[in-house]
């Protein structure tokens, strides 16, 4: 992989990773990507990979996922902590402003970021993520996110990750769910291991029974991005971001555009051929 390692520092003190693609000294505006919940960098590979030739390209773990220490109390797990600690990752890095990819998580994470520092987005790229979520694919994510066990083998990590996403995800070649698992867990010692923090999911599952299940909206948050130009992926077969709310979305932005992941469910893997059409072209129109 043709990527550099970061370490730095949260403000807490925590110590954080982040993959650093392409030419630090880039004319064109750096990328940076955003996880989903219980994901990391090693998501966007391919991607960075892709954009990398050009374009300089960040990928951070957010703490508690990845090779990023684990936060104190599940309490510190929250967008807000997670957009301080991608605003440390743009200060160490020299990048004062970026074009976002947010993943699910790390969409929520833009949306934030946007409210609180607009000037430092130039562009957004939303993966199947928006100011509402779905009940569906809520709680599916709370059926798993920390309670699921390492598989004994990468095999058997391969069958897992196939019986959990198959339905959203059909006419995947069986090669496809090796290297999704590989994404998904970490290896150690030629086995899988969990790759983030247990407590992300106790955290997000004692919000839910506080909320009594109602999960706050972000149309605020959404509306602090109207000046900013946004590409909306959705999978085609999502039950995360539903297809009303993608369409509110985009008749609430002045300046959005939607491209669909066929045969995807949340979330895709940004390696689609249509959605790499439609990243690139955005990109492009960004400079």
């Amino acid at each position: 992989m043709n990527y550099r390692d970061i370490y730095y520092y949260s403000q807490e003190g925590l110590k954080l990773y982040a993959r650093d693609y392409g030419a630090r000294a880039s004319s064109k505006t750096p990328i940076l990507c955003l996880p989903g919940l219980t994901r990391n960098s090693k998501d966007f590979a391919e991607l960075a990979e892709h954009l990398s030739s050009d374009r300089r390209v960040l990928c951070p773990d957010f703490r508690g996922r990845g090779k990023s220490e684990y936060a104190r109390s599940w309490t510190d797990y929250t967008p807000t902590n997670e957009m301080r600690d991608t605003l440390d990752l743009m200060a160490v890095a020299g990048v004062n402003h970026a074009i976002i990819v947010g993943t699910s998580r790390g969409g929520l994470v833009a949306m934030t970021m946007a409210l609180h520092r607009p000037t430092a987005i130039k562009g957004v790229i939303m993966n199947d993520v928006g100011p509402e979520v779905d009940t569906t694919g809520i709680t599916r994510i709370l059926g798993y996110a920390g309670k699921m066990e390492a598989p004994a083998s990468w095999e058997q990590a391969a069958i897992t990750i196939r019986q959990m996403n198959e339905r959203h995800f059909p006419n995947m070649p069986g090669e496809n769910w090796h290297a999704f698992a590989r994404m998904t867990f970490r290896d150690e010692n030629g086995k899988p291991a969990l790759d983030y923090d247990a407590a992300i999911g106790t955290g997000l599952r004692r919000a839910a029974k506080l909320t009594r299940g109602n999960i706050p909206t972000m149309w605020k948050e959404f509306g602090a991005l109207s000046h900013i130009p946004l590409l909306l992926v959705r999978g085609e077969n999502s039950d995360l971001l539903s297809a009303s709310t993608a369409a509110r979305m985009g008749a609430e932005h002045p300046d959005m555009t939607l491209v669909t992941a066929k045969d995807r469910g949340h979330a895709p893997f940004l390696n689609e051929p249509e959605v790499t059409v439609a990243i690139d072209k955005f990109l492009a129109d960004l400079h």
